[in-house]
């Protein structure tokens, strides 16, 4: 699994494409060191591989093995990348290492407002990696495809729930035609079949990607509707048939994983949609039901 000629990758970007080509011959412990690898670059970047091996209940010496089947003489030669990935994306590196690794030290706290103040810093996390990686590109392709689309149609389940459902919201008050996949009823996927080439299918799926969601997409694209996805790694299964796929970063939680990076790329891609449909770039307005 090293480069074609025979030297393993040497930058973030190399790493990142290799893993992608080489993802679905793994073995299914090198998919779960892949998937954490490719969605927490600052943690690998900073903590031990001791540290990331318990966070992926998987025994440290296959974080090693995994970095030599890649051609690389042990882990701590791999993590050099996602090191100088860390200090060239962001200026400071020591002190945003020590800033991090003391976010992590700080979470004994297990009072209340422990509990709310390791969710702040994770949702903080969370953005910060979301403006970092986010191709502008990519958000303005996708709204002119909203823009454009005769019918919006939107599917998401499980924990992205909420996401599709402030998407249907704004898009009603733009005046935007547009259709909720329920899954109530069983007839989500009948729906989607309906759809035609110039329709648009919103997409929303994290881990473990719900199955119908996978399945409607993979539909959709035999039928040539143009598909936008917003997932949480660039290894999603949205990320074939997606004509645009949205990875948003996502950090791990005891109980649960935010919604916050989500929702705030739902709301910009509105927003972006509004200033389009609107005409007025400067200053965009989502209409309420509650105005006057």
């Amino acid at each position: 699994m090293v480069t074609q000629d025979g030297s393993p990758p040497a930058d973030y970007e190399e790493l990142i494409r290799l893993i992608h080509d080489r993802f679905e011959q793994m073995s299914k412990t090198y998919q779960k060191i892949a998937e954490y690898l490719t969605q927490n670059p600052n943690e690998v970047a900073v903590q031990s591989v001791n540290a990331i091996a318990a966070h992926c209940d998987i025994h440290a010496s296959s974080f090693v093995r995994f970095a030599q089947s890649l051609g690389y003489s042990g882990f701590k030669d791999l993590q050099s990348l996602f090191q100088r990935r860390l200090s060239t994306a962001a200026p400071g590196f020591e002190a945003r290492k020590k800033a991090l690794e003391g976010e992590l030290s700080r979470r004994e706290d297990r009072s209340e407002y422990g509990f709310l103040r390791d969710l702040v810093v994770r949702d903080i996390a969370s953005l910060q990696d979301l403006l970092e990686k986010m191709d502008a590109g990519d958000i303005a392709r996708a709204a002119e495809m909203i823009e454009r689309a005769g019918t919006v149609y939107l599917v998401g389940q499980l924990r992205s729930e909420p996401v599709v459902s402030l998407l249907r919201y704004i898009l009603a008050m733009l005046g935007r035609p547009c259709v909720l996949l329920d899954a109530s009823g069983g007839l989500a996927t009948h729906m989607a079949r309906n759809m035609k080439p110039d329709d648009v299918l919103i997409a929303v799926s994290f881990r473990f990607y719900a199955t119908e969601v996978v399945n409607i997409v993979e539909e959709c694209a035999k039928l040539n509707v143009p598909i936008i996805a917003i997932s949480d790694s660039t290894l999603s299964p949205l990320k074939k048939p997606s004509a645009v796929l949205f990875a948003v970063p996502e950090h791990d939680y005891t109980f649960s994983r935010s919604l916050a990076a989500p929702m705030c790329l739902a709301q910009a891609l509105m927003v972006a949609v509004a200033a389009r449909v609107q005409q007025n770039s400067n200053d965009p307005r989502i209409p309420t039901v509650t105005a006057q």
